[in-house]
């Protein structure tokens, strides 16, 4: 079934994509939660065209992209978003927000399907990388703030996250060596002294050979008379 995304669903699209899913995933998730609509020729045409007018102010040469990379470099963007205690988001800032942010507080219009950044879902200090041109890609600081809250300074922010990360590891690399099976040292067992084979008492080998010559194919003429007494 063919929908169009009204919002950005994560390993679906991004919205205003137009993208197949089964039809059961449409009617009983996204359509009910208003997250896409049903994909008619009117609505994609004028998708198509929204995209096009959205795309005469995108840089169109690799000078246009350095200047916009460079306002990109100096800018901040900020969003305060409802969190948990722990920083969990309850929600998510997408590259779709990205673009709207940009579009909205600054009028740079990038594309949002070349923002190289996951959903964000904690709070947080963030370079968010955007393609602008081939051979030019420019980081966009974020900022994912709680709402009514503060974050701590940016250096503090990153010190506990590399902390965590690190934490994590140690943990992850102590699980799979105590998942390990203890090598056991097998004592080796001395070969035994190799007792002399007899050979079977029937063996051919050791069986009397009999070395007199065969009368097979002589005459009795040529056999020895005795002599007369």
């Amino acid at each position: 079934m063919q929908i169009i995304l009204l919002k950005d669903v994560d390993n679906v699209g991004l919205r205003g994509d137009v993208v197949d899913v089964a039809r059961g995933y449409a009617r009983n998730f996204l359509l009910p939660r208003r997250l896409a609509e049903t994909a008619t020729p009117s609505k994609v045409a004028e998708l198509q065209k929204l995209d096009a007018q959205r795309a005469r102010h995108e840089a169109k040469s690799f000078d246009e992209a350095q200047k916009l990379a460079e306002r990109l470099g100096a800018t901040q963007l900020r969003f305060d978003v409802k969190a948990g205690p722990t920083g969990s988001l309850f929600g998510s800032v997408t590259p779709t927000d990205i673009a709207d942010e940009l579009w909205e507080k600054h009028k740079i219009r990038v594309d949002r399907r070349k923002i190289a950044a996951d959903a964000i879902k904690r709070v947080g200090y963030y370079d968010v990388a955007i393609e602008l041109f081939p051979d030019v890609t420019a980081e966009v600081k974020t900022v994912v703030s709680p709402e009514g809250g503060t974050l701590p300074p940016e250096e503090e922010m990153r010190a506990k996250e590399q902390a965590e990360a690190t934490e994590a590891e140690e943990a992850a690399r102590a699980e799979a060596e105590a998942a390990e099976p203890e090598e056991t040292l097998v004592e080796p067992v001395p070969a035994a002294a190799e007792a002399p084979v007899e050979p079977p008492a029937d063996s051919p080998v050791d069986s009397p050979v009999d070395v007199r010559p065969s009368d097979e194919g002589h005459d009795d003429a040529d056999r020895e008379e005795p002599a007369p007494e």
